[in-house]
Order: structure tokens, then sequence, then C-alpha cells
């Protein structure tokens, strides 16, 4: 067994506490994510196990110290995240800088190989798919992407595609315009737009139709020259649905596709546009795909372990 000593005698004893968390909470939720000992006395650690596990874990460890600096507490979520951060550190910390992209609000920052790989399929194809379950980060790191080349005027607009089929598509039973009716399905990306641009400009450039939402219904017969198209939740196209997006493609035009093939909410007697463009398009070499697994996931340690046995059951 592997051990390693840390000592933070910087800290004091309020921030010790907040680092350890209330009854040594987040030392737990440490010990329980990488199958380690963290053993604390005062400012001194000791982790025990693996060498891997017991360096992801020192890293973490590190990270939280940094985060106290800017933060008053440390939730589970924000040590799930530097657990997830530390795992990829010392293998890909290199490539994933070199992959960060800027916007006006916040610093985007891929984590992991298959986040790193998805941006970069991104930046150097015209159509990408990222598949996957949620919480992997795809539509965060699309819209980070179409937020960065609109800024560098390499498109003039965003689309934002997303089928509705909860609402069958008949919208016009919904009360209120297109976009209010629409909006529901579209939180993800809005929210997205709203991290990294603010509310007030994402509500400007949709008034001037820089950023435009579109039911996917709605898409049929257009050509969309010089914009970045994404379209979410894609696994709930039909196939002529999904032809027909592709197919909107115009010069100076890049999209992305996102899905997730374990949450298909059409009925059970119609395939999935998503899973059949998978088959047909998977020998085109301009088209780029990224799969992303239960690792990928970023939110709750708990989500990770529900994907994983969905996919253990599946298989």
């Amino acid at each position: 067994m592997y051990s390693q000593q840390l000592n933070f005698s910087n800290l004091t004893p309020d921030r010790l506490i907040l680092l350890c968390g209330e009854f040594n909470k987040n030392l737990k939720q440490i010990e329980k994510a990488l199958r380690i000992k963290v053993l604390q006395n005062g400012t001194e650690f000791e982790l025990k196990g693996k060498k891997e596990d017991v360096g992801i874990g020192v890293s973490a460890l590190f990270s939280l110290k940094e985060k106290l600096e800017t933060n008053s507490i440390i939730t589970p979520d924000v040590v799930h995240l530097s657990l997830h951060s530390a795992k990829f550190e010392d293998k890909e910390n290199e490539e994933s800088s070199s992959s960060k992209i800027k916007t006006p609000r916040t610093l985007v920052s891929p984590r992991g190989k298959n986040q790193i790989s998805y941006l970069d399929n991104i930046k150097n194809s015209d159509l990408t798919f990222g598949i996957g379950p949620s919480g992997t980060g795809k539509t965060f790191l699309a819209v980070a992407c179409a937020v960065d080349d609109l800024i560098k005027e390499k498109i003039r607009k965003i689309v934002l595609v997303r089928p509705a089929v909860e609402a069958g598509e008949k919208l016009g039973f919904l009360p209120g315009d297109l976009s209010s009716k629409i909006d529901p399905y579209l939180r993800p990306l809005y929210d997205a737009l709203h991290d990294m641009l603010g509310a007030e400009r994402v509500t400007r450039l949709v008034e001037r139709d820089v950023i435009e939402i579109a039911p996917l219904a709605y898409m049929r017969g257009r050509t969309l020259r010089e914009a970045f198209i994404i379209m979410d939740e894609g696994q709930n196209t039909t196939i002529e649905q999904m032809k027909m997006f592709l197919t909107r493609l115009g010069f100076g035009s890049k999209a992305v596709v996102n899905g997730d093939l374990s949450q298909i909410d059409l009925p059970k007697n119609i395939t999935s546009g998503l899973k059949h463009s998978i088959e047909v398009l998977k020998n085109v070499d301009s088209i780029k795909f990224t799969k992303f697994g239960a690792k990928d996931v970023v939110r709750h340690s708990l989500v990770q372990e529900i994907v994983q046995a969905y996919d253990n059951f599946e298989e």
C-alpha cells in the first residue's frame, strides 16, 4: 500500500474545518470516490492506497485548498469537480491548456481526453457529433465554440435547434410566441449562453437575430450560411428529420449534433435519427464523432454511478 503525507501548516483552524468539511465529510467523499484512506491530524494529512489513486487525492486536496482563497465553503459539487479535474491533471494538463476557450465572462477548460477530443473535432470539422450521457459537457462546450467563433467573426450567427418531442412538435397548442413556446426546450443552451455572454447581451443578440432559436420543424427548406448550428437532444429526431437538418448546412457554416442514445423519447416503433445517422455516416472521414461515457460526467458523483449502472445492465 502506497502512502503520502501532506502538511497544510499555513491553514488557519477555520479554513482547515472548511477544507475537511463538517465531520470530515469532504475527506470521506474523497475516500469513497478513490477507495483510499485519508487520515488527518491537525494540519497534517496522510493518504493511503494505490499510488495512482493517492496521487489524485493529493491533487484534489491541493485544488480544494486553492479554492478556499475564493470560496467561503466547499460543497460536495466542488469536491467532485476537483476530483474529476485531478484524474486528468498530469496526463492531459498540457493538451487541456491549449484547448481552453476564453469567452467574455468565463474561461472554458475541457476536462479529460474526450472533452479535449470533442473540442478539437468541433474546431477542425464542419460537422461533429457528441454522443453520450447528460452532464458530460457536450452542450456547454459546443456553445463555447459557437461564442468564440462569433466573437472572432468567423460566423455571422448562432442557431440553436432542438426537437420538441414532448409537445409532439405541435407548438401551436402552447401559449405565447414562437420564442416562449420553445424556450423551455432550449434552456440548457440558454444557460450556457448566459454564463458566457451575460443575459442582457444574449437578449440583444436574439433581438437582432444574431442568435436564433428554431424548433427543428421550422428548419425545412432553409440553407444556413456562415452560421454555427447546434442541435441538442438529437436522439429525439426521426430519420427524416435528421437528414433534413444535416442538409441545411451552407457555405461557411458549422454544425454540432448532440444526443444521448439512452434517453430516446420517440415512440418505440420509430428509429432515432441520431442512431441511424451514426451508422450511415461512420465512414465519412470529414465528419467527426466523440463518444462520452460515465467517467466523463461532471455532475454529482452519484450521476456517474447511475450512468455506469445502466450501461452495465444493458450490456
